[in-house]
């Protein structure tokens, strides 16, 4: 059986895509010996050092400790990246900020960032795999990817649901976009 490779939304990694628990295991071990350093960084998102600080500047994610970005702080970077080509930045930080309030201060978190993300992660890798077919289909993958979720006010977890369904159909139209182009170059 061949084995089929796809890119985790967000980085520059490939994954084998019939293993879900791939994903964990690439973030795990990053993790290993605690923070990620810019340079660790940018390895993992492909994205210029500055383009990080700037977000960190604005108030995008909350800055390094001690110079160390945590797993949480490289999902919220992961998420950005993944949408930044068809979502404004400024968008995007509506929508983070629909579910998580401040985007630089983590207290007010309705879902750890780490989790969002393994749940886009998760919905995603199934689109890709299998494609989407129905509302309904995408409905039950963000139920799939948010069954560990515990809710911490009422309605946020279908403030959540709601926010991934935009994530994901943004990724989506990036991939698609990204074909097109291609089509495009091949006439």
């Amino acid at each position: 059986m061949n084995k089929v490779e796809w890119t985790l939304p967000g980085t520059v990694l490939s994954v084998d895509a019939d293993r879900p628990q791939a994903a964990e295991e690439v973030f795990s071990s990053l993790f290993l010996a605690g923070g990620l350093v810019l340079s660790q960084v940018t390895q993992v998102t492909g994205l210029e050092p500055y383009i990080i600080q700037n977000w960190v500047r604005r108030g995008f994610l909350a800055p390094p400790k001690q110079r160390k970005y945590t797993r949480r702080q490289l999902s919220r970077i992961l998420m950005i990246n993944a949408l930044k080509s068809t979502l404004s930045i400024e968008q995007i930080c509506k929508l983070l900020s629909y579910i998580n309030g401040a985007l630089d201060d983590e207290g007010d978190d309705t879902i750890d960032d780490t989790e969002l993300y393994g749940a886009f992660v998760l919905v995603a890798g199934s689109v890709q795999k299998h494609g989407l077919t129905s509302e309904s289909e995408m409905n039950r993958l963000i139920a799939d990817g948010l069954k560990d979720y515990k809710e911490s006010i009422p309605g946020a977890k279908e403030r959540i649901e709601q926010a991934l369904r935009i994530m994901i159909t943004a990724w989506r139209a990036a991939q698609l976009q990204t074909k097109a182009q291609s089509m495009m170059n091949a006439l």
